[in-house]
């Protein structure tokens, strides 16, 4: 006759154990309007920025260097998160999001790969896409 070993209890044994572990926030931006948002269209995309997020933006063509104020018009949809929300036929007349571009730099390298079987072709490129990252500094 086989004994099964017994469960141990789940139960913790002290009070300092039961007790649930502290989590921390994240650090967010500062507080302007924290539900104000827009949703803008650059580089071919459609963006949905806050004042003071970091958003990685295709390249604008020109002549740019870090530190540079940029302004976008192309502004799809404003909303305040509360009872006011103003949509675009396709852009909103007046509105502007300005930023400033914080780095300019390239993702990491994607491989492009080639290959037919039995003919010895192989073919292999690597691509390196350029990227602006710009803060949001405020939405008009």
């Amino acid at each position: 006759m086989e004994t099964k070993p017994k469960a141990k209890s789940t139960k913790p044994k002290t009070a300092k154990e039961a007790a649930p572990k502290a989590v921390s926030k994240p650090k967010s931006a500062p507080k302007t309007d924290s539900n104000l948002f827009a949703v803008i269209a650059t580089g071919g995309k459609q963006y949905a920025v806050k004042v003071g997020d970091l958003v990685k933006i295709e390249k604008i063509i020109g002549e740019y260097k870090e530190g540079d104020a940029l302004k976008f018009d192309d502004i799809l949809l404003v909303d305040n998160g509360g009872s006011e929300t103003t949509i675009g036929t396709p852009f909103i007349k007046g509105a502007s999001v300005s930023a400033t571009l914080k780095k300019i730099a390239r993702y990491k390298t994607i491989d492009v790969i080639k290959y037919k079987q039995k003919s010895r072709y192989f073919k292999k490129n690597g691509h390196r896409q350029p990227y602006f990252e710009v803060q949001i500094d405020s939405i008009k």
